[in-house]
């Protein structure tokens, strides 16, 4: 790509549009490549989970030695999984530092994902937000909760004790109104304990290509000509829409006074935009969810096919807001049943998540044998 490297990833930094990475290796830090696509793809942040972290611990030897440490102290698999990935964030927070302080705590963030175990226990899910918090120690972490009911409750805590949350596996509108109210709920009550609200930051993980999987997953089995026309289209529709609710909610006298103390917005994230369906274009929710104050956090296959021919074409969120909502209504009057959909795709989320620490540690208990003092 020569010349032209980098230069369709910084024209989407212009437009506003936060570029993160959603991959972490322990490899990819030591070997300066995550330094290098802070200098040439413009990434501002990196977003990781289990399969992620799985996927680092199989693919190279970078663990060895923290492994053969850990086993020789005895330490359970559980504790090897919490002392490995917290290890591998603190240095990417390390890394992301100096993007971190140019932008004021907007970007330079790394996410750390919770257990699966606690997505339905508040109270657990905050122990262990308190954990890794303590553990990361560093001001440029990010801790994900997961969007479940259950979740609401820990995000308005974690954030009323200052801690910058990053909320996932957002899929419907009505679930996204209440990580909103629950971290407007969480700034409040932190302002109250004397908290510098200034300090708090958040997003809002709202997941795109799933909803496309699972609503052309229907269309498919209706297969009229007029239902196969609208694949493809379902999950930008909801991110645009759900871009709207993001900008009326932090419009609300409630939001205003909270913003005015000191407070920022809860950015929307366009999490899942790794195209699934080889029949669309393969930077489709990039280039479909240009608006200035967002965050797109991309596998590097995606990202790199951005940078090689990624197109910014301005805004392409805010004038979508009507043909959106028409186009949930054309889905509705086929029988597609958006509830039924968002509700499908939670579920579901919570059990790729659960499945994706399983096969974390199973990478780390086959790991920690091999490294068993002999």
């Amino acid at each position: 790509m020569g010349e032209h490297s980098g230069s369709n990833t910084a024209a989407l930094s212009s437009a506003g549009v936060s570029i993160w990475l959603d991959d972490l290796s322990r490899a990819r830090i030591s070997s300066g490549g995550l330094r290098t696509l802070i200098a040439e793809r413009n990434v501002v942040g990196i977003t990781t989970n289990p399969t992620i972290f799985a996927a680092a611990l199989a693919g190279g030897n970078a663990y060895i030695e923290q492994l053969a440490v850990l086993a020789a102290a005895g330490a359970s698999v559980t504790e090897t999984v919490f002392a490995l990935t917290t290890a591998d964030v603190a240095a990417a927070c390390d890394v992301f530092l100096p993007v971190y302080e140019a932008t004021d705590g907007l970007d330079g963030r790394v996410s750390i994902e919770v257990s699966p175990a606690v997505a339905h226990d508040a109270a657990a899910t905050l122990e262990e937000v308190e954990r890794l918090h303590a553990a990361v120690a560093r001001p440029n972490a990010y801790i994900k909760i997961p969007a479940t009911e259950e979740g609401l409750e820990a995000i308005a805590e974690a954030t009323a004790r200052g801690i910058s949350v990053n909320v996932t596996l957002i899929f419907s509108l009505d679930r996204y109104r209440g990580v909103i109210d629950a971290y407007l709920d969480g700034l409040a009550r932190a302002y109250a304990a004397g908290l510098d609200l200034a300090g708090i930051r958040s997003v809002a993980s709202f997941f795109v290509s799933r909803v496309d999987t699972e609503v052309d997953r229907q269309l498919e089995q209706i297969g009229t000509p007029s239902a196969l026309g609208l694949r493809g289209l379902a999950g930008i529709a909801n991110a645009r829409l759900a871009h709207e609710l993001f900008v009326r909610e932090f419009s609300t006298v409630r939001a205003t006074r909270l913003l005015d103390l000191g407070a920022h917005r809860q950015r929307p994230l366009w999490a899942s935009t790794g195209v699934k369906n080889p029949a669309l274009r393969d930077t489709l929710y990039v280039e479909e969810l240009v608006v200035s104050g967002v965050v797109n956090t991309m596998p590097e296959k995606t990202l790199e096919a951005f940078s090689d021919h990624g197109q910014v074409r301005g805004d392409t969120i805010t004038g979508g807001y009507g043909p959106a909502r028409q186009l949930l209504e054309n889905l509705s009057a086929l029988g597609i049943s958006y509830d039924e959909v968002t509700a499908t795709l939670e579920r579901e989320g919570i059990e790729k998540f659960a499945a994706s620490w399983a096969e974390l540690t199973a990478t780390v208990t086959t790991a920690l044998r091999a490294n068993q003092p002999q």
